[in-house]
Parts: structure tokens; C-alpha cells; sequence
């Protein structure tokens, strides 16, 4: 044992921890008063007596904690409205206050839980709540008494130690408990590490205390540690089983003659990958073929994953565990071992590679005439980054130019059929990094969506759109073939109308009489962002209207693409629902039907969303996190931004060049503000001044928080 763990007894914690560990002490002891020192002294903390009684102050402001006189506090325990109530299940939603949202099948209003009323339950859980309306309101709140089902057992924290104790301290904002380890298997690591710790027995109630064990060691602060939280905080394990390893390098580099013999060979025809500059695995590779009756096939060739991955191996077992690869700012946690994901399965240039393929035949009119799927094996004489097939289109010089240029005039025509029946333009903008060698960012850009990348997306939506249709018209006249649709329902009418009143405020009129009149609307505003940057505020809130896409074997067609059928064929590199969709058509490629079981599929399609979700989470952290680190380099320099949001305590500006996000309070301002209906304005209680959504502003960078990924900011004045 070592003899230094003990030398310090008291815990230094970050903003939020502090907040955290104070809430916990007074809600367990409800009936107490404290002032800060006897909170210091309870908790025995290392921060200064200006943190603990700043902590005390945002605590305050969020209601959870009453000021009281004698410079003492307490917890705020609301009585229980009276009103309806009745009980649900439901997934937990958790919000970066504590607070959570609980999401009920089939049901459109979540349920509000309040941090207490949460018992033990964190992000993701499936829970069984109470539920009431409270009187003169008409969205009701809950009450979680029961968690089903957890969505993860594994939290990084910070490790403490206190006598001959040692517990985690989860980051987590929603994960309200201390987890108490064995002092003798810290892995050897210092107080104040992360590490990894799996649960081994929950709390029976809130603010109790866990058991558990640590299964790693992240170390200090730092960029790699950092992005390893977010990963496994979001419930992804950092490295692959070893079987699934094993199995994969158990395969054969060389491809063998009978295996080829079974395929459509394509090794002489003119084919070529274009993927992101810095991408690792190539799923998908494009071919080109004139035929004698002057027609043109264009082949979509996708990694025959399947080929790899059989049912029932620790391979696939872990594939669908995990669902989907994990893209980062600066790392991927692909869904495959190294060994399959860039190599086996990846489709590089100059090498023989197998694949799962589709062919279209397109006439003279670039209308599709013929299809054709099956496996086959590809040879890619090129590789191909977005900005070189940008360049070679725009020069009409260089490999395959002629080709590319004809393949991108056929994409443009379907694009354009596409809008025509209704398809909404999704063309959001992303946001980049340009990263150093230690990964930190030194700038902060706006993706530019160019022809190159449009012409593999419309291939690919081809693919997809195709491959459900197949199966869906294969069924016909019979009972149906359970398939893994990507379905997409009509948006929420309350929320439209919504979204409509705001976009009025902005200047921009919405149709919204039926939900084609919404996507027309939707297209419309993207071309009018163009040229107003304002209304690129609208366009995630339109998204957010808009019901999630999922997988699901019950088809209902895709409403932002308006197509009647869409599946996802051609990504199993890093989506299991795609290897699911492979195998599904490959076993209905002959005359004979072959079904799966379709309440087995469903339970295995809510999986997926499921993670596919907590993909996107991790994946919006990640972005958020590098964002303030950037902006932390540029405190105290101003910039120009939007008001892109307002709350109780301020409002929120978007910077137009990097788009990072931060706060002005309206403490900060030279007047108290009130909120206006809809959240859409403020207006100065003294002098009347106006601001608005989507008003343009400058702003000067206080302070950039990388623990809570939080910026603070101030109005500069004209």
C-alpha cells in the first residue's frame, strides 16, 4: 500500500462536482442548516471559501438550494403538486443542469424529472416513473421509483482517497453518487487520476453510496483523456474484446480462387473510392462501365463485411454491442478491430477486394433502367480525397476526369428529381478542425459542401433507396420480408407551428398547411441562409421539429427524403444495421423468400438507434469540448456573433466564423432584462432596449470553463 495516498484529507473538486457534492449533503440532511464552513467541513474539501460560496450561489439561481438568514443554507424540497397522475416506462433523456427528461414510447411530450426526483437513475436508463400534472399547468412532471434497466455500469470519475478510503467521483453531470473501491486495487493510480470504475452494487437511493472496481487508468488532465471520458461516459469501450480480435486476425490476407469464382468480377472495370482526406476505412468505391447499347452502368460497390462477420461469432456479438463506429474530432472508435475496418474489409487502391454490390443501368435520358445486386470483387484503381475529385471535375484534368465529370452530371439530375418529389435539403452546416500535433485545435471552420461530396451522397441514398424497394417489392402479393428500414415520420405540428412564429420574427414566412408545404419551406430557408446568416439559427431548430430517423422493420417511409422505401446498405464498416440489411438481401437474391424473425428484429433495430444516438451525443461533446479549448486560446479578443438563444439568466451568441457558443449573463449588462414570450426577445426594464433572436452582436471572450465546456462572454457596445 502505498504510504502517499493518505497524506492528503481533503478533495479539491471542479465547479460542478463542488455543486454536485453540496446539493447531496444538504438533500441528505433536509432537516440541517449549514453556512460554508460547515460545508467545507463536512465535506471535507481542499477549494477556497470564495468556492464554496460561489457554488452555493449558482445553486441558489437554480433553485435547489435556499438562502436563508445567518448566512445558512438549505435544500430546496418542493411539495408535491396535486393533479392527475398515473405511471409510465421510459428512457432517460439527462440534461447538463441534472435535471432530466423522460421519453416514452409512442408518447410526443416527455416527462420533466427534476434532479431529486431522480433517485439513482443517469442518461440512458430505462426507468419506471410516477407522474402528475401539476395544477395550472399542462405538462406534467415525475418522479423515477424504479430503474429497469441500466444503460451503462462503467463511469470515469476522479479517484479520491480519505483515510483508508478511496472512492471514484464520477464527471459525470447526471451520475449523483460516490463509488467506493478496494484501496488496494487502484491499478496504481494517484489521487486526482481519472480512471474508469464499474459498478458492482448500485445505491439503494439517492446520494447513497456505490461499490465498485476500477478497470483503467486515464492519468492527468489532457487531451486524450478528455476525449477517452467522453467515449466511455457515453457507455463505449475503448478497446475490442480479444476473441473478436482473435477471430479477426484469424482471416487470410490472400482472397481465394473459389471465392472468386462465386462472385461478379469487376476487376477490369474502371473504379475508384472518394472518401475525406484523412479517412482510414473506404466502405463504399463508385465504377463506370459504357455498355454496347450506348447505356451506362454505374456500379456502388460496399465492403462485403458479411463475408467477415458471421452470426453468433464474438465478432458480431461485439459488432452489434456496439452498433456503430464513434467519429471524433480527432479519433474514431470503429465498430470492427483494426484488422477488418482498415484493412480486410477496407476497399483501398490496388488491391483485390470483396464486395457487396449494385449496378444501374442509366439510358440516354439518365433514367434507371436495369438493376443488379450481388456479390462480387472490385480492384480500385484510385483513391481519391474530396478536394482532388473537386479539383479534377472543375480542370477537366486528370484521372478518370471524363468519368467523373459524366457521373457527377447523372448525380446532379437525380438530386434534382429528388427536391422536385419533396426531399428536404439537410444541408447543415459542420464544423471542422484544423488540429496540431498534440491534437489541440488551432482553427475552427465551417465545412464547404462541394459537388464531390453530393455526387457519393446521391449514390449512395441510390443504393439505399434501391435496396429497400428490392425487398419490399419482392414481398408483394405475400406475406412481408422483415427488413431493416431507415424510417423518417412527418414533424410535430405543435412544433412546426412553433418554430413558424419564430421564424416570422426573423422575417421569414413559413407554409405550413401539410407536411409538403413544411419541406418546401424547409428548402426555402436553407437557399435564403445563403444570404442572411440569421437564418442559419433556424435551421437546427427545424431539424429539431422534425421526428428522429431510426431503424425499424415496420415501414413508414422516409419523410425528409421523401422516398416510400430507405434502408442503409452501404456503411457496415461502421453501421451494424447495414451488415443486418446484407445479409437480409443477400438471402432474397434468388427466387426463394427467406425470412428472420421480426420481433427479434425490432428488439435488435431499438438497440442500434439507441446507440447510433449516444454516437451523436459523444460526438456533439467532442465537438463542444475542442470548441472552448480553441476559444480558451482567444480570452479577452472580440468577435462577431448571433443571438442564437436566451434564458432567465442571459442569452446565448453563436460566433459566426467558428461557431463556438457561449453566454453573455445579463448580470453583465447595464440593466436587468426581461424575457419575452416564445423566448424570442429581451427588453431592458429601464431603458426598453430590444434584443433579439438572430440579432447581430459583438462579444468579448471572458473566460472559456474546458470541465464544464462552457464560455463566458460580454456585449461590446456598437
Amino acid at each position: 500500500m502505498k504510504k502517499n495516498k493518505f497524506k492528503t484529507q481533503t478533495k479539491k473538486l471542479t465547479a460542478s462536482q463542488l455543486q454536485k457534492a453540496i446539493s447531496y449533503l444538504l438533500i441528505q440532511n433536509s432537516t440541517r442548516r449549514f453556512n460554508p464552513k460547515q460545508i467545507s467541513k463536512k465535506l471535507r474539501l481542499g477549494n477556497s471559501r470564495d468556492s464554496v460560496i460561489d457554488a452555493l450561489d449558482q445553486l441558489v439561481k437554480a433553485n435547489k438550494v435556499i438562502a436563508l438568514e445567518d448566512y445558512k443554507y438549505k435544500a430546496h424540497l418542493r411539495r408535491r403538486p396535486t393533479g392527475p397522475t398515473g405511471t409510465a416506462e421510459g428512457k432517460v433523456d439527462s440534461t447538463r443542469t441534472g435535471t432530466a427528461y423522460i421519453e416514452i414510447e409512442n408518447q410526443e411530450d416527455d416527462i420533466f424529472v427534476s434532479a431529486r426526483n431522480l433517485g439513482t437513475a443517469t442518461h440512458g436508463d430505462l426507468v419506471e416513473i410516477k407522474y402528475w400534472i401539476p395544477r395550472g399547468r399542462r405538462k406534467p412532471e415525475g418522479e423515477v421509483v424504479k430503474v429497469l434497466e441500466r444503460a451503462s455500469d462503467q463511469f470515469v470519475g476522479e479517484l479520491c482517497f480519505h483515510k483508508q478510503n478511496a472512492f471514484v467521483i464520477p464527471t459525470r453531470v447526471d451520475v449523483n453518487m460516490e463509488v467506493h473501491v478496494d484501496i488496494d486495487d487502484t491499478k496504481g493510480a494517484e489521487e486526482h487520476d481519472r480512471v474508469v470504475v464499474q459498478i458492482t452494487q448500485w445505491p439503494d437511493h439517492q446520494g447513497a453510496k456505490a461499490r465498485g472496481r476500477i478497470t483503467a487508468v486515464l492519468g492527468a488532465e489532457g487531451n486524450d483523456m478528455e476525449m477517452n471520458t467522453i467515449l466511455i461516459n457515453s457507455g463505449f469501450n475503448l478497446v475490442h474484446d480479444e476473441k473478436s480480435i482473435s477471430e479477426a486476425n484469424s482471416f487470410p490476407e490472400d482472397i481465394s480462387t473459389d471465392e472468386i469464382a462465386k462472385r461478379r468480377d469487376f476487376r477490369g472495370t474502371p473504379t475508384f473510392t472518394i472518401d475525406p482526406i484523412d479517412a482510414k476505412d473506404f466502405d463504399d468505391a463508385i465504377s463506370i462501365e459504357f455498355l454496347k447499347n450506348g447505356h451506362i452502368e454505374i456500379g456502388v460497390h460496399i465492403a462485403d463485411v458479411t463475408h467477415f462477420v458471421k452470426p453468433g461469432t464474438a465478432l458480431d456479438k461485439e459488432a452489434y454491442e456496439r452498433s456503430t463506429s464513434v467519429y471524433l474530432v480527432d479519433r474514431v472508435l470503429p465498430m470492427l478491430p483494426e484488422r477488418l475496418s482498415n484493412n480486410l474489409c477496407s476497399l483501398k487502391p490496388n488491391e483485390d477486394r470483396l464486395t457487396f454490390s449494385a449496378t444501374f443501368e442509366f439510358d440516354h435520358n439518365k433514367n434507371v433502367v436495369n438493376r443488379w445486386f450481388g456479390k462480387a470483387i472490385i480492384h480500385s484503381d484510385r483513391r481519391f480525397a474530396y478536394e482532388e475529385s473537386q479539383e479534377v471535375m472543375d480542370s477537366g484534368e486528370g484521372d478518370f476526369a471524363s468519368e467523373l465529370k459524366l457521373i457527377n452530371q447523372i448525380a446532379k439530375r437525380m438530386r434534382k428529381d429528388r427536391f422536385k418529389k419533396g426531399s428536404i435539403d439537410f444541408d447543415m452546416e459542420e464544423v471542422r478542425f484544423r488540429l496540431d500535433e498534440k491534437g489541440v485545435p488551432i482553427e475552427v471552420y465551417v465545412k464547404e459542401r462541394k459537388d464531390a461530396h453530393m455526387l457519393v451522397e446521391e449514390y449512395m441514398l441510390l443504393a439505399n433507396r434501391e435496396v429497400a424497394t428490392y425487398i419490399n417489392k419482392k414481398a408483394e402479393g405475400q406475406n412481408e420480408i422483415p427488413f431493416v428500414y431507415r424510417v423518417h415520420d412527418y414533424p410535430n405540428p405543435d412544433k412546426v407551428a412553433e418554430l413558424a412564429l419564430f421564424a416570422k420574427e426573423l422575417g421569414f414566412e413559413m407554409n405550413i398547411g401539410s407536411p409538403k408545404e413544411v419541406a418546401k419551406s424547409f428548402n426555402r430557408l436553407v437557399k435564403e441562409a445563403e444570404s442572411e446568416p440569421a437564418l442559419h439559427l433556424l435551421q437546427p431548430l427545424a431539424v429539431r421539429t422534425m421526428a428522429k430517423a431510426e431503424y425499424s422493420p415496420n415501414n413508414i417511409g422516409h419523410y425528409g427524403l421523401a422516398f416510400n422505401f430507405y434502408s442503409h446498405f452501404t456503411s457496415p464498416i461502421r453501421r451494424y444495421s447495414d451488415v443486418l440489411a446484407h445479409r437480409i438481401l443477400e438471402k432474397n437474391l434468388d427466387s426463394e423468400t427467406w425470412r428472420v424473425d421480426k420481433t427479434g428484429l425490432d428488439e435488435m433495430c431499438k438497440h442500434i438507434s439507441k446507440q447510433e444516438r449516444k454516437a451523436m451525443e459523444a460526438e456533439r461533446e467532442s465537438i463542444k469540448y475542442k470548441q472552448v479549448e480553441y476559444i480558451k486560446k482567444h480570452v479577452g479578443e472580440v468577435f462577431d456573433g448571433l443571438i442564437s438563444g436566451m434564458i432567465d439568466r442571459g442569452v446565448f451568441v453563436e460566433l459566426i466564423d467558428s461557431k463556438c457558443e457561449g453566454m453573455v449573463s445579463f448580470d453583465r449588462m447595464p440593466e436587468s432584462f426581461d424575457i419575452g414570450e416564445g423566448r424570442l426577445f429581451a427588453k431592458g426594464v429601464r431603458t426598453g432596449k430590444t434584443i433579439k433572436m438572430g440579432d447581430k452582436v459583438r462579444v468579448k471572450i471572458l473566460s472559456a470553463d474546458l470541465a464544464r465546456k462552457q464560455i463566458d462572454m460580454e456585449l461590446i457596445e456598437g
